[in-house]
């Protein structure tokens, strides 16, 4: 089983291009990076389940049934009886998203008491997102749960760098970061970010995994004994939002089919894979468009991973 930790939300998508300011019409998405890496490893016919929080409202109760049909396990997932459920604005220009977050949601208020770690210490792998990073108490709760789990369970951390969540506050932005990469194992970022990082001294080295990714050129997957360059799967995108999940989804999932028997030869196997899947997520509007299993069959750079699963 792999586990997300981290944001369920509602994305009110933009029905038509330009700025948020002259937007008329939105379409409501469920969405949230973690939830989205969850719902990603589920149709991919890995077991899935989910820790965060929602609100005691309608769009937490349309949530959660959603998670649910996409047959992610949400036992994890805790109802708050104050704070609302968090709703993200996500303006589109030429299929690239930007975002509006808010402050005072709940996930933001996820605390230890919330967290059932029977469930992730039955995971093989735990997936973190950094929003939650930003605000206290889950910035506390986060952390205590990879302290936890170090050195027992597989961790994965997606960087995720969200400026607008940090104004002001950039220098403790990175200090957070980077001690959250200390406890990590696979660590995904992009290009832009891994260069941030370098700027500030951070170090990136010495993971089991180190996924950059870069845009639609592929990705690059970095282990302590080798490093490949993979190139994109060619597609014309229609809303990019998602994408990078879709890929740490896929990611993930081709880990568990190689059981950390990495060479050149597997680390292009499971690249291929997640640049696929994440290719394909664009051709879809909303975060929750990653294709299923059944779907994916089709492709070659598919059934190498699902024959080892």
């Amino acid at each position: 089983m792999i586990t997300s930790v981290g944001e369920v939300l509602i994305d009110m998508i933009a029905a038509e291009e330009g700025n948020l300011k002259d937007v008329k019409r939105f379409e409501k998405h469920p969405g949230g990076a973690p939830a989205n890496v969850a719902v990603g490893v589920s149709r991919l016919g890995v077991k899935a389940s989910l820790i965060s929080k929602v609100g005691n409202d309608p769009f937490g109760k349309f949530l959660l049934e959603r998670l649910r049909s996409e047959g992610v396990n949400t036992e994890g997932v805790a109802v708050d009886m104050e704070k609302h459920t968090g709703v993200v604005f996500v303006q589109l220009k030429g299929a690239k998203p930007s975002f509006v977050l808010y402050d005072g949601v709940a996930y933001f208020n996820l605390r230890k008491e919330d967290i059932n770690l029977s469930i992730l210490e039955n995971s093989k792998i735990v997936h973190f997102g950094s929003v939650l990073l930003a605000r206290s108490p889950s910035k506390e709760t986060i952390l205590w749960i990879m302290k936890e789990l170090r050195d027992r369970v597989a961790i994965s951390f997606d960087v995720n760098i969200r400026r607008d969540l940090w104004k002001n506050r950039e220098e403790d932005m990175f200090k957070v970061i980077e001690e959250a990469i200390r406890f990590t194992d696979i660590l995904k970022v992009s290009d832009e970010e891994l260069k941030l990082l370098e700027e500030k001294g951070i170090k990136t080295e010495g993971r089991l995994l180190t996924a950059i990714t870069l845009g639609k050129e592929g990705c690059i997957l970095r282990t302590w004994e080798h490093e490949v360059k993979i190139p994109g799967y060619p597609v014309k995108p229609i809303d990019t939002t998602g994408a990078g999940d879709a890929f740490t989804a896929a990611l993930l999932v081709g880990l568990i089919a190689f059981r950390e028997y990495f060479t050149e030869s597997t680390l292009m196997k499971i690249g291929r894979f997640a640049n696929l899947v994440a290719g394909l997520s664009t051709t879809k509007r909303g975060a929750w468009s990653i294709p299923k299993r059944e779907e994916l069959m089709k492709y070659s750079e598919a059934r190498e991973i699902f024959t080892k699963l």
